[in-house]
């Protein structure tokens, strides 16, 4: 993993919070607003895209351009650019565009900076609501409206006390719905469709686990830092590493991830 220096970090943070920054100010014009629509950018099924998602994507890029044209960008609307300085920031201008457009305030900005190894720092922004949360280089925190603190998931280690989010069965395989479902009989609480701000309640000690399939890299490596840095777990569902999407494993443990990963492998 790359070595970073303190004043590197800080310098790294403040163009991370410089990029939501730009992102809640494309995004929010457009949230809950009149005649808001959508493109559907698959074939076979729903994935939308609206102007703000664009919006927010293209402002990112923006201050990367000013303040780090030596770092690559993955992005999900706008593609890749290639860095020369083995850094790479992956970005999803609005995760849970399906809830962006149906006025819910559970999506959010995704940042991460990544290197060879995976994240290295990331960020969940939701902009409507006022809340950061940030994990990585130094960090381990949440901000909001008027409160502020430290991110740490808690220590469950039974799954029969354990409340897990998910976006299925809107995601996923027929046979990935069927693994999820071992896991969700065993559970204390089960709840839906809450998309990158699940991730965000279990870096703060809100919930127990987060179980999704489908995702690209811009979905859940924000959400690694994150969690990792509040002393929670991410993999695959074969506990290999999620950086690149696939399936996604979150716990608040390790005996909690051991556990769920069991039942998801049958």
């Amino acid at each position: 993993m790359t070595q970073f220096s303190t004043s590197d970090a800080a310098d790294l943070w403040s163009v991370a919070e410089r990029m939501a920054d730009a992102a809640r100010d494309a995004i929010l014009p457009h949230f809950r607003s009149v005649g808001l629509t959508a493109d559907n950018k698959v074939a076979g099924g729903f994935d939308p895209v609206t102007i703000a998602d664009r919006a927010s994507e293209t402002a990112m890029r923006e201050v990367l351009a000013d303040l780090r044209p030596q770092d690559g960008i993955l992005g999900e609307e706008h593609g890749t650019v290639e860095g020369t300085s083995g850094l790479t920031w992956v970005l999803d201008p609005i995760d849970g565009t399906r809830s962006f457009i149906s006025g819910t305030p559970t999506w959010g900005v995704l940042i991460a900076l990544s290197d060879s190894t995976g994240p290295v720092l990331g960020m969940i922004d939701q902009p409507y609501v006022g809340e950061r949360f940030m994990g990585g280089l130094g960090r381990c925190n949440w901000t909001g409206p008027g409160r502020d603190g430290t991110l740490a998931t808690r220590q469950t280690s039974a799954l029969a006390d354990a409340t897990l989010f998910t976006t299925f069965p809107e995601i996923g395989t027929d046979d990935e719905r069927v693994a999820f479902q071992r896991v969700a009989r065993e559970v204390k609480l089960t709840r839906y469709g809450c998309d990158c701000y699940a991730y965000a309640l279990l870096g703060a000690g809100q919930i127990d686990l987060v179980i999704e399939a489908g995702l690209n890299a811009y979905d859940v490596q924000a959400p690694i830092a994150v969690i990792e840095a509040a002393g929670g777990v991410v993999t695959q569902w074969d506990g290999s590493p999620a950086h690149d999407g696939g399936t996604t494993l979150a716990a608040a443990t390790p005996e909690l991830h051991a556990a769920a990963m069991a039942l998801l492998n049958g």
